[in-house]
């Protein structure tokens, strides 16, 4: 029997590396669903490829004029998430929730309840709203692997073992595009030049959030959230080649390194299939590369945004949202040329440290419209004192 998958942000690059691992293995899955935000030509070839019959796009104007090219009216199309009861009769196998941004939250909270097995890309859902996705879970017996390549590894490497057995955690960033350029330039650094990651390919948004390094801050708030591990047992470390993803040194004196190539295939590929169920070839990891592996602890001037970790409560809180806010906002204003590099660092931690937000440190998430109201409320703010 195939299985039956859907795939949440199919147009992305998340989605479209999981379709290309479907499409080697056909006669196993069936696709339910797809979606995408304003993508609308390529969700229609992706959805003629698969032979996909229920596609969600949640930009208005777009949807309208996916619904101008479903000529043969052969396809079910829905502008957001509330009509999944009429998709799914019953459970599904897996679904893949790779919708960037706080936005992906609901979608991925309500996919939950359909799905047996669910595979989390969306970086901001889990930062955010993990209390709110792990009730879901728990509530809908819904096994649950992330997607990010140092969270599937940290999950991978503790497989069968305990939390409480492990001394240090440590978290591999290749440095970005700025590793090794003179800090003096960094006030004239340019959008092309801030979108060129050495080793991976991305999407704008991550590819700027891997230069400033708060995409390794919000992987700390992942593990914290995920693992239930202190911070204080969490360490960043460099490692310009990105062979190695985590390293786990455990209480009994071992350690355990996990390392998989540059891309996303292996960890999305392993969320899909179950217990070795499916064999990949990958590329040969050279014994050159492991034996100069050259990890070093990270530079705070190069890459000041990693003291955001000082100001972070040790729990979830909606402070968090806060941060991803002011960021994502920030993010926004640099890739439009509205504001330098630099300033998405300094402008954020001007403000986060407002007095009005210092709240939010302990309050808690309690439903999604927290998180939503506070989202819109911070964006506001970070745009009245940035432009």
């Amino acid at each position: 029997m195939k299985k039956k998958i859907a795939i949440l942000g199919s147009t992305g690059s998340i989605g479209k590396t999981l379709l290309d691992i479907v499409n080697k293995d056909r006669k196993n899955f069936e696709i339910i669903l797809l979606t995408a935000d304003t993508n609308y030509k390529l969700l229609y070839k992706q959805a003629k490829n698969f032979n996909v019959k229920n596609l969600i796009i949640t930009n208005p104007v777009k949807y309208n004029l996916l619904k101008k090219i479903n000529k043969k009216k052969n396809l079910n199309i829905y502008n957001d998430f509330k009509n999944l009861h009429r998709i799914f009769k019953s459970k599904i196998d897996y679904s893949m929730s790779s919708i960037t941004g706080i936005n992906g939250l609901e979608p991925t909270l309500n996919i939950i309840r359909y799905s047996k097995k669910i595979a989390i890309a969306n970086k901001e859902s889990i930062i955010c709203g993990w209390n709110l996705i792990n009730k879901e879970l728990k509530k809908n017996k819904t096994q649950f692997i992330p997607v990010d390549s140092e969270h599937f590894s940290l999950w991978y490497g503790l497989k069968n073992l305990k939390i409480n057995n492990i001394e240090m955690i440590y978290l591999t960033a290749s440095g970005g595009p700025f590793s090794k350029i003179s800090l003096n330039k960094f006030k004239s650094i340019k959008i092309n030049q801030a979108l060129k990651h050495p080793n991976w390919k991305m999407g704008k948004k991550i590819s700027i959030d891997s230069a400033t390094m708060i995409n390794k801050v919000y992987e700390v708030i992942e593990a914290r959230n995920i693992f239930k591990i202190n911070y204080k047992k969490i360490k960043i470390l460099i490692h310009p080649k990105s062979y190695v993803h985590a390293i786990l040194k455990f209480d009994n004196g071992l350690t355990k390194i996990i390392a998989h190539d540059t891309t996303m295939k292996i960890p999305i590929f392993n969320t899909l299939y179950d217990n070795n169920s499916k064999k990949l070839k990958s590329k040969i990891i050279d014994i050159n590369i492991l034996n100069n592996l050259n990890l070093k602890n990270i530079e705070l001037k190069r890459f000041p945004m990693v003291n955001l970790l000082n100001f972070l409560p040790s729990k979830q809180s909606l402070f968090e949202t806060v941060v991803v806010s002011a960021n994502d906002t920030l993010v926004e204003l640099f890739l439009n040329n509205e504001i330098k590099f630099v300033d998405i660092q300094k402008k954020l931690f001007k403000i986060i440290n407002k007095k009005k937000f210092s709240k939010y440190k302990k309050k808690y998430p309690k439903k999604i419209k927290d998180i939503v109201e506070l989202n819109n409320y911070v964006r506001l703010i970070t745009l009245e004192n940035s432009i």
